[in-house]
């Protein structure tokens, strides 16, 4: 039983608190309980949501500088306790030890990049036609931010809503997944040691009734930030506009991948592989949709088969392993669902397909490539959030740029070829907030992070991820 859920809990107005009941928090490999987390009753959460309001006006005096510093210093402490950062992790998700270790050095990253865009808060001055007149644009923080995290990345998610606000002059009230509770607590644990103001970052954890209703509700929030699925999406845009609220959101993706005719066919399987299986696929901008051309498609399906035979399925803490467990029994079933209707529609399967054999507990899935695979199914038409790969194949560009973008969702997209011209061409004609040529490492705190349609509004990273925690201030000076 992990024991930091007892020696933390509710982070309210600088202190941790035991909450007003508690939840268990389930392991994806073993199906038991890692422990029991503390969870909020609404009054917590108004409570911290008053120390939230308190704290603004002493962390805009702060000033960037010093706020700058506190974040560094917040750093500091994140990488000092990166072991016990992964292991709890890897224990919350399921997911390799290596790929949570990636995620928390991402997380860190996020804090020393917006230290730094604390120092570079800019507005400007411009003459206005009144004679003796100038025009100032000040840039000023929106005020208090709720920030609301799915699941599947319990570390870079929090991080990227964190570090910009807290640096723009936000207090944040987090909302971190029921389900990883623990990665979000030891991160605002190591905030502690950053000496900002008490209340400029609070947690809380527990049933939407006790937690969101109460943060959206509440007019003093003026800004809430989301990971979530587009449905949880729609719905927070209608409540926020009740207290006319600012909004930003990361949500669902159902991203194409493209090997054109001229792609290095390795390299393609060997970044596609790990890519699709990262996370047991649950990553939102993972490649769904594989689009091959029809002189490749056959040695592209035959080596994407080949490779994920090889990806050994176990526990995530355990080094040697290649794939953990989906979340929860919920996604396991879900998942299987989505492939046996697949299959029945037509569909081919390759390898995989089933509830992994040879283990006792945990939502483990082998790792599933289906080919044959037409646009309306909805292995393909659809965000599949699991470790199924989705081939089909295409002929000329006019057809599979057409393709590509028949989905209501745009986060990310990602083609393979030689050809620098036809690169320009694809990023210029896929409709995606994102688009990888020949890599998808897109997530990086100094790039902006967000997609378009129903995959969200806003970004996060880079200048631009501070933007949505900043007010623009006109005033006119006739002096």
């Amino acid at each position: 039983m992990n024991t930091m859920y007892d020696s933390l809990g509710l982070f309210i107005a600088g202190q941790w608190r035991t909450g007003s009941g508690r939840a268990a928090v389930l392991s994806p490999v073993t199906e038991a309980p890692l422990g029991d987390v503390a969870t909020a009753s609404a009054r917590d959460t108004e409570a911290a949501l008053d120390a939230a309001a308190a704290a603004l006006a002493p962390l805009v005096q702060m000033g960037g500088w010093a706020r700058a510093e506190a974040l560094h210093r917040a750093a500091d402490a994140m990488i000092a306790r990166t072991e016990e950062a992964i292991r709890m992790l890897s224990s919350e998700t399921g997911k390799p030890l290596a790929q949570s270790r990636r995620e928390w050095g991402l997380a860190c990253d996020q804090f020393r990049w917006y230290a730094e865009e604390a120092r570079r808060i800019h507005g400007r001055i411009t003459e206005s036609r009144v004679p003796g007149g100038r025009f100032e644009i000040i840039r000023e923080p929106v005020g208090v931010v709720g920030a609301f995290t799915a699941w599947n990345f319990p570390a870079a998610l929090p991080a990227r809503k964190l570090a910009p606000a807290l640096a723009a002059g936000c207090p944040v009230l987090l909302r971190p997944s029921s389900q990883t509770p623990g990665t979000a607590m030891l991160m605002v644990d190591c905030l502690r040691a950053a000496d900002l103001p008490t209340g400029a970052v609070g947690l809380v954890v527990g049933a939407t009734a006790d937690t969101y209703a109460p943060i959206m509700a509440d007019a003093r929030v003026r800004k809430v930030s989301l990971t979530g699925s587009t449905r949880v999406g729609q719905q927070m845009l209608c409540d926020a506009a009740a207290t006319v609220k600012k909004v930003s959101m990361e949500l669902g993706g159902n991203a194409p991948l493209i090997v054109f005719d001229d792609a290095d066919l390795d390299q393609a399987l060997d970044l596609a592989v790990a890519t699709k299986f990262a996370n047991a696929g649950q990553v939102c901008v993972t490649p769904d949709r594989f689009f091959v051309h029809e002189s490749l498609h056959d040695r592209f399906v035959a080596g994407f088969a080949e490779r994920a035979a090889k990806i050994r399925l176990g526990d995530g803490l355990d080094e040697a392993t290649g794939m953990g467990p989906l979340i929860s029994r919920d996604r396991l079933e879900e998942v299987d669902a989505i492939v046996q209707e697949a299959l029945a529609a037509g569909a081919r399967l390759v390898h995989g397909g089933r509830r992994a054999p040879g283990f006792n507990s945990g939502h483990f899935y082998e790792p599933t490539v289906l080919a044959d695979v037409t646009d309306d199914m909805r292995v393909f038409a659809e965000e599949n959030f699991g470790p199924v790969a989705a081939i089909t194949q295409f002929a000329t560009e006019e057809e599979v740029f057409a393709r590509a973008n028949a989905s209501r969702f745009g986060l990310s997209a990602y083609a393979f070829t030689r050809s620098a011209d036809r690169a320009r061409r694809a990023v210029a004609e896929i409709k995606a907030g994102m688009v990888g040529i020949n890599s998808f490492a897109l997530a990086a705190a100094e790039a902006p992070f967000g997609g378009t349609n129903h995959s969200g509004l806003g970004r996060e990273g880079g200048p631009e991820g501070i933007s949505d925690y900043l007010d623009t201030k006109l005033a006119q000076i006739v002096v």
